[in-house]
């Protein structure tokens, strides 16, 4: 069973920083393109960053330049740094593979950006 669970959102000021953590258990990370996703209330849920087998990324454009994803193997953790953050990165953040498996969305960990 494939189980992710995500953590370190919480408040920041506009032009703070997070990082954000995903605990994957059932599923090596290392074996699949993993991703970051966000969703708003009303909004569909959209893909923010992603990291390939061989360490391929891409970002959204809106966070291109501010986020980075890593992934550490030995830990089976993907991570995502935020920086210059801004009250439209305000979002429920989520990680999964990339295609998500559906069985396999967390709680998500809550990301507000505001003064």
């Amino acid at each position: 069973q494939v189980q992710l669970v995500e953590s370190g959102g919480g408040l920041v000021q506009p032009g703070g920083s997070l990082r954000l953590s995903c605990a994957a258990s059932g599923i090596a990370v290392s074996a699949y393109g993993m991703a970051w996703y966000r969703q708003t209330p009303g909004k569909q849920r959209e893909l923010v960053a992603y990291i390939g087998k061989s360490y391929s990324t891409y970002y959204a454009d809106s966070v291109k330049g501010r986020f980075t994803i890593s992934r550490d193997n030995a830990k089976n953790a993907v991570y995502l740094q935020m920086n210059s953050l801004k009250p439209e990165d305000t979002a429920v953040y989520y990680c999964n593979q990339n295609p998500p498996r559906e069985s396999s969305w967390g709680q998500g960990t809550q990301v507000t950006v505001s003064s």
